[in-house]
C-alpha cells in the first residue's frame, strides 16, 4: 500500500491559537483527521510528525526511505533557510510536495524565497488547511494511485 509522511515543522504544533488572522483556527489535530479520511478515500497510508526542531526534521526525512513513498512537508520557516532540509530530501530521493498554509508569495520578502522548493516534486500554498489534501491528491496521483 502506498504511504505518504506528513511532516510539519516549527511553530504548527500551535496551529488554531496562533495567528489565526493568517494561519485560520484549525487545529494540528484538526489537520490530520482530515487528511486520514482523505487517506481512506484514496486508500493509501499516512503518518504524520512534527518538530520544532530542524535536526529532527532532517532525522524523520532520513527514517522515511524504503517506509514511505512520498512526503508532504510544511517546513514553516525552514522552508527559507534550511538548506539541510534540502539536502535530506534531495538525498532520500523521496518525491515530496511542499506545503503552506498562508500564499508565502503574498507576504514579507524573506519569504519568497524556498530552498525547498529546488527539490520538492511542486508547491501548493494559500489554501489554508485544505492544502494538505491538495497536496495528497498531487502525491497520490504522481504516484500513481486513484484520485
Amino acid at each position: 500500500m502506498t504511504s505518504i509522511l506528513i511532516l510539519n515543522g516549527p511553530n504548527l504544533n500551535l496551529l488554531g491559537t496562533r495567528q489565526p488572522d493568517v494561519y485560520g483556527h484549525t487545529t494540528l489535530a484538526d489537520i490530520e483527521a482530515m487528511c486520514r479520511t482523505k487517506a481512506t478515500a484514496l486508500g493509501i497510508a499516512i503518518a504524520f510528525g512534527q518538530s520544532n526542531s530542524e535536526g529532527a526534521l532532517v532525522d524523520h526525512i532520513h527514517a522515511a526511505r524504503g517506509v514511505h513513498d512520498g512526503i508532504i512537508l510544511n517546513a514553516g520557516a525552514y522552508t527559507h533557510t534550511s538548506i539541510a532540509l534540502m539536502d535530506a530530501i534531495s538525498s532520500v530521493e523521496i518525491p515530496t510536495v511542499e506545503l503552506h498554509l498562508s500564499n508565502i508569495h503574498s507576504r514579507e520578502e524573506f519569504r519568497h524565497r524556498s530552498y525547498i522548493a529546488k527539490v520538492a516534486l511542486g508547491v501548493i500554498c494559500g489554501f489554508g488547511a485544505t492544502g494538505y489534501t491538495l497536496a495528497m491528491d498531487a502525491l497520490a496521483g504522481h504516484l500513481g494511485q486513484a484520485g
